[in-house]
């Protein structure tokens, strides 16, 4: 399985706009962080999870034209408003895109989309997908899709478990069977947005505590915001937890 971080950063993106602070206005590429999204490459399906404002330049940054199915965590707008980008997808494969959520996302996946399922169009002029909701394990052939609930303060949002890979984002407290869930992976993408502690996220020093409790030995943090420096940060963290960063490539 290969793992591609098309975006790593917060719902403002990193540089923000107008800030000027040390990791806004660094050359470091891993200081640039676009919202935040995955791609998972398998031998049985292609799998996106979340579609990024930024979607379009993810995908074409890491060359990626074959989606087979979008996974979605939540519908917050960092997460959902590249859903028209779909629309590329279908014109290269020629088919619809299978998309997956809670109910909660997808209802408001229709309600802010309207205009795509309401009206007929010209094929492939608006994303083509049949939108699933997601009442327990998805299976691929011999691949399994598990979803993960957590909570994002009071939002009921989606981690996905996709063999030996957990992914969890958007996330301030993880149920004790989501826990138990993740004791099986080998690799953990968790949500840490910054030090400081936020009502809806996971802080570096949460994620990490989470991290340590499982004993994974490979995790890496997402959804990081303009306050966490890349090299700076990143040498602070404990043995086998790293920061993600934009482009990095994965492999479970």
């Amino acid at each position: 399985m290969d793992v591609t971080i098309l975006g790593s950063g917060t719902s403002h993106g990193v540089p923000i706009i107008g800030c000027n602070c040390e990791t806004c206005t660094s050359d470091n590429p891993k200081n640039n962080r676009f919202r935040s999204s995955i791609y998972i490459k398998t031998d049985v399906k292609n799998i996106l999870i979340d579609t990024s404002p930024d979607l379009r330049l993810q995908l074409l940054n890491n060359e990626i034209t074959d989606i087979d199915i979008v996974l979605f965590t939540h519908p917050h707008a960092d997460h959902i408003m590249g859903f028209d980008d779909l629309r590329a997808i279908n014109r290269i494969n020629k088919s619809d895109i299978p998309c997956y959520g809670n109910k909660y996302t997808l209802d408001a996946i229709k309600k802010k989309f309207e205009y795509i399922f309401k009206d007929r169009h010209y094929r492939y002029s608006v994303p083509s997908v049949e939108l699933n909701q997601i009442t327990g394990d998805l299976t691929f052939n011999d691949l399994k899709v598990t979803p993960l609930p957590v909570k994002h303060n009071h939002d009921n949002v989606l981690g996905y478990k996709i063999g030996k890979l957990a992914y969890i984002t958007d996330c301030s407290y993880i149920p004790e069977d989501t826990m138990e869930q993740l004791k099986e992976v080998d690799l953990l993408i968790l949500d840490a947005l910054r030090y400081k502690s936020h009502p809806k996220h996971f802080n570096i020093n949460e994620a990490v505590d989470v991290i340590q409790s499982l004993d994974i030995k490979r995790a890496y943090l997402t959804h990081i915001s303009h306050e966490i420096e890349h090299e700076k940060v990143n040498a602070e963290l404990p043995e086998g937890i790293q920061l993600a960063f934009d482009g990095l490539q994965l492999k479970v």
